[in-house]
């Protein structure tokens, strides 16, 4: 994205980028590349681990996070900026092994908050994408 395109973005609270509804690649690039800072290396990393794992996982923005997910099978993950740390949310998340360290209101999901000097454990998200495949997805859009 253009630095001008990137200029236009809206950051919301927590510095969480403002993305049309889309499906597709292109809204998600469009929000990382407009997460702020320290978030948008997250966001980087965090796209690599899934197009690493996932090569062929559908892809789309809405409620201003983007979401991916297996064609025809739901969705297994999100993430979204706050202030302090980015939420990845496991949308099948109880049922890895282990499951992510954080409890969601919502039943099955789970959460990982990355903060700016947390290491990244790649195995064991690449561990996670690779469980969270081969379970149903949410149906959430």
């Amino acid at each position: 994205m253009d630095d001008e395109k990137h200029a236009q973005v809206t950051l919301l609270s927590g510095g969480n980028p403002q993305i049309p509804k889309g499906d597709g690649p292109g809204p998600v690039e469009a929000y990382i590349a407009a997460m702020p800072g320290w978030k948008g290396e997250i966001g980087r990393h965090l796209d690599r681990l899934i197009a690493e794992a996932v090569p062929d996982a559908a892809r789309a923005v809405r409620w201003n996070s983007p979401f991916f997910g297996v064609d025809g099978d739901g969705w297994f993950l999100s993430f979204h900026c706050f202030n302090k740390y980015v939420k990845v949310t496991w949308l099948n998340g109880a049922e890895l092994d282990p499951p992510p360290p954080i409890a969601a209101a919502q039943e099955g999901v789970r959460y990982l908050h990355l903060t700016e000097n947390d290491p990244i454990d790649d195995d064991q998200i690449r561990l996670w994408l690779t469980q969270a495949v081969n379970l149903p997805g949410s149906p959430i859009f």
